[in-house]
């Protein structure tokens, strides 16, 4: 797509991942490695096979920006549902649950309560559309009733830019949120450190950069640059309508940011430069400087990824990411 351009070939991985309640998760071809500090401080790391990258799908433009991405929304809430368990092994629990968590179980049982989790995430969703679709929409047509359609579209998208913005700045008050931005700072670095074909340690990868071109933030920004773009040429009229129109649009607009996204994880040049910097830029939001601990737990990971350790298998690691021994043989130990 850009081969005509000059460019130069940087180090490239296809290694990625995600920052974890105390921990990271690294996805390599044919691996996915979830590492996670646990209450007494030991590293617990986690290796499951999961789908090569070398299916068709990978090898159709759009289509696997698409597939990869519905792909890694359900990895990424199933490792952080792992990682928020083991993370909070040991810790005891309350005697007794609080008094509403005793009357809503009381109300509903624990059926209710798995269908009110289901709610619960439906109702985010309708209000991530609602937030991030409808109301630019009914805000930039109610305001800009006679402007041309591109000046809408471009206000449109600038309202959802600004949402985006706000959103992350309040998440990012949060001390828990705070702690997952630091392990995805963690995550970047270590990858930089592979990448740059360095040894992989603490003290290596403490001195790379946090803001990778890869990221899943540039990726989300790059979605709404294209989804800006795609609204130029939808109709106005029916507000309703522009926005079930704008919703079939959806994958496709996925599509196009995912092949622009890896891209510029290839490519370093002028144009890929230019539109990673808006994504970079937001980077220092949602990524935090992390400490040697972290870097540490993100390493473990990266290293579940490149090593042969065994498949479906919880073990304990060091610092370094080196296997000590399994958790079976700890918990034994402790016994």
């Amino acid at each position: 797509m850009f081969g005509t351009m000059k460019n130069k070939e940087i180090k490239y991985t296809s290694i990625g991942g995600s920052a974890l309640i105390e921990g990271v998760m690294m996805r390599g071809n044919g691996r996915m490695a979830i590492a996670v500090r646990r209450s007494d401080g030991q590293i617990q790391l986690k290796v499951e096979p999961v789908q090569s990258k070398n299916n068709w799908y990978n090898k159709i433009p759009i289509i696997r920006g698409v597939v990869n991405f519905v792909q890694s929304m359900l990895l990424s809430y199933r490792c952080l549902m792992y990682a928020a368990d083991v993370s909070l092994e040991g810790i005891p629990e309350p005697e007794e649950p609080g008094k509403l968590d005793r009357f809503f179980e009381k109300l509903m049982g624990k059926t209710g309560m798995a269908i009110m989790g289901t709610v619960a995430m439906l109702l985010g969703l309708l209000l991530s559309l609602f937030l991030f679709i409808y109301l630019p929409a009914v805000f930039t047509g109610w305001c800009l009733a006679a402007a041309p359609a591109a000046l809408k579209a471009v206000v449109e998208g600038a309202i959802k830019i600004l949402i985006f913005f706000g959103y992350l700045m309040l998440v990012s008050l949060m001390p828990d949120m705070r702690r997952v931005f630091q392990y995805h700072g963690g995550e970047h670095k270590s990858i930089f450190c592979y990448e740059a074909k360095q040894e992989l340690t603490v003290e290596n990868a403490m001195k790379c950069r946090r803001f990778h071109p890869r990221c899943g933030t540039s990726f989300i920004f790059l979605t709404l640059l294209v989804s800006v773009i795609v609204a130029m040429f939808l109709p106005w009229g029916n507000r309703l309508v522009r926005t079930l129109i704008k919703l079939c649009f959806v994958p496709l607009i996925m599509g196009v940011a995912y092949e622009f996204i890896r891209y510029a994880g290839k490519h370093d040049n002028i144009f890929t430069r230019i539109i990673s910097a808006p994504g970079l830029w937001f980077q220092r939001i949602t990524t935090k400087e992390p400490d040697q601990k972290q870097i540490a737990v993100a390493l473990a990971a990266l290293r579940g990824v490149l090593e042969e350790y065994p498949l479906e298998k919880e073990i304990i690691v060091d610092e370094n990411g080196r296997y000590l021994q399994d958790k079976e043989v700890k918990e034994e130990a402790a016994e």
